[in-house]
């Protein structure tokens, strides 16, 4: 009898060390599960860290590869060099063994709203223009202030006559006025007379072609411009069209305007052209009569 009570007393007490057992691996668990998990969201943390790291060294990268490209542009486009010269299609072409693949930046109807604001961009991209002024912007102090500051910052003016009308419509008198009225003005302003002319609408007559040539001016027209298109009145698509247009060759000779969209739109025009091997062409590179 001893010998079984002392079984039975065996069996509980290993039956209850099982249950102690059982109820501990549970409770351990889930501190072992816990553990993990915060260990896997540290790794985790840490792999979005370093990935993070290493789009910003990349970003850095391209950021640094883009301002060197940018600056040997600009290196090349202060350098002295070829003088360019006009041809019949309204482009430039080197006069010698110069770079062909040019482009000239010009801005019409200054200064009317941003033409200022726009000869700012240009000058922090280092990027040359041409600004081409119409005399009815010339009449108070504040315009004629606002045109000293463009070319103090050293953008060459173009004379785009008085009113803006179409010469075609004038009389010989009239068109005299026009043209001859608002190098008058410039050079009272700016100390110089103009070099460039650009009739209203690329209208001209034979008599501003030879009262240009007279004046000793360049006439100028170009080989194309989109911003006076209601589809292109939007800076993207108009920085769009500008760089990707298929008018776009060597020696191209840029049409734009103090506008609103043109200003917002000039520098990725700049960024663009240069992306695409563009060389920003130095009026003062340019061939005068």
């Amino acid at each position: 009898m001893k010998k079984w009570l002392i079984v039975v007393v065996f069996l509980l007490l290993s039956a209850c060390s099982s249950t102690g057992d059982a109820t501990s691996g549970t409770e351990e668990s889930p501190e072992k599960n816990d553990q993990e998990q915060e260990e896997s969201e540290a790794e985790e943390k840490e792999g979005e860290a370093e990935e993070k790291e290493g789009e910003a060294e990349e970003k850095d990268k391209a950021e640094k590869k883009k301002k060197k490209d940018d600056e040997s542009q600009e290196d090349k486009e202060k350098a002295p060099g070829t003088e360019y010269v006009l041809q019949e299609d309204w482009s430039f072409a080197p006069a010698g063994e110069g770079e062909s693949k040019v482009a000239l930046l010009t801005i019409d109807d200054a200064p009317d709203e941003y033409a200022l604001e726009m000869a700012k961009k240009l000058k922090d991209k280092k990027a040359p223009a041409i600004f081409f002024v119409n005399g009815h912007f010339l009449n108070t102090e504040e315009e004629k202030n606002t045109l000293k500051k463009i070319h103090d910052l050293g953008f060459p003016i173009g004379n785009h006559t008085e009113t803006h009308a179409s010469l075609q419509d004038l009389t010989e008198e009239e068109q005299y006025e026009q043209i001859v009225g608002v190098s008058d003005k410039i050079e009272e302003i700016i100390g110089k007379r103009p070099d460039f002319f650009r009739a209203p609408f690329g209208q001209n007559t034979e008599y501003s072609e030879q009262l240009v040539k007279e004046e000793g001016m360049l006439l100028m027209n170009w080989t194309y411009g989109y911003d006076w298109n209601e589809e292109y009145t939007d800076a993207s698509s108009l920085a769009d069209i500008m760089v990707n247009t298929p008018l776009l060759r060597d020696g191209a000779n840029l049409l734009m305007h103090d506008r609103e969209w043109t200003n917002k739109a000039l520098n990725d025009i700049i960024s663009g052209l240069r992306e695409k091997g563009y060389t920003l062409l130095d009026p003062a590179r340019i061939k005068r009569p």
